[in-house]
């Protein structure tokens, strides 16, 4: 049985300033969809397992549709999924043929230095499985090396949440850091879509998406990579 893994934030605030956060919802909700439509089982973790906050935003307005109410108002799914998450130490790396760092973000307090998760996405794409990240969440790739020590990212193409779109939602002087930036350090080819629009970019088995609208796309992209 194929299995996917998504990996979602435990940051409720903002480091620096009084701002609640969390996994933006859409871009767990959306990509596990697909996995479903797709017949593969997920399970949820976090970097020190249990609960996943939301970050209240993405709860209002237009950033809910119908899949996300889905996911939300079902019981097994906030009461599992997102209050009882597994820890990297829960997690057998052999288990799983998809990693899925999602964003929201929280994830730039706690994915990038995290070193147990880091380990469970090496061991997964090295028994020829893909891992994936959307928006923030490609931060966690920033914690991942090669068998020589690299930056994992270096030479790779991939993308995040960019510079463009954190101007506009205001937040580049509160966030902890800005994740294009950080990924150009860490030696990736950033690959650069319009603000807010789905950009998908797929560098063999590493799938990476720029926002919370790209995270269908991510699940797609993931599909056609596993049936190759």
């Amino acid at each position: 049985m194929t299995k996917a893994l998504i990996v979602a934030t435990n940051i409720p605030k903002f480091d620096n300033v009084n701002r609640a956060t969390g996994l933006w919802l859409r871009e767990a909700t959306h990509f596990d969809q697909v996995m479903q439509d797709n017949e593969i089982q997920v399970d949820y973790a976090s970097p020190t397992g249990g609960y996943i906050p939301l970050d209240p935003l993405c709860l209002s307005g237009d950033n809910m549709d119908e899949i996300d109410w889905h996911f939300y108002l079902d019981n097994f799914f906030r009461n599992q999924h997102l209050a009882a998450s597994l820890s990297p130490a829960e997690i057998n790396p052999d288990d799983y043929q998809v990693i899925y760092f999602a964003g929201g973000h929280g994830a730039m307090w706690d994915f990038p230095e995290n070193k147990p998760l880091a380990k469970t996405a090496q061991q997964i794409i090295a028994n020829g499985g893909i891992v994936a990240a959307n928006c923030v969440g490609t931060t966690a790739l920033l914690a991942m090396r090669t068998k020589d020590g690299k930056h994992f990212t270096t030479n790779r193409k991939l993308t995040s949440f960019t510079n463009d779109e954190e101007a506009l939602n205001g937040l580049t002087s509160e966030i902890k850091f800005l994740p294009e930036d950080e990924l150009k350090k860490a030696g990736a080819d950033f690959v650069k879509g319009e603000p807010f629009k789905a950009n998908v970019v797929v560098d063999s088995h590493l799938i990476t998406g720029q926002n919370p609208n790209s995270a269908t796309a991510v699940g797609e992209a993931v599909i056609k990579n596993l049936l190759k």
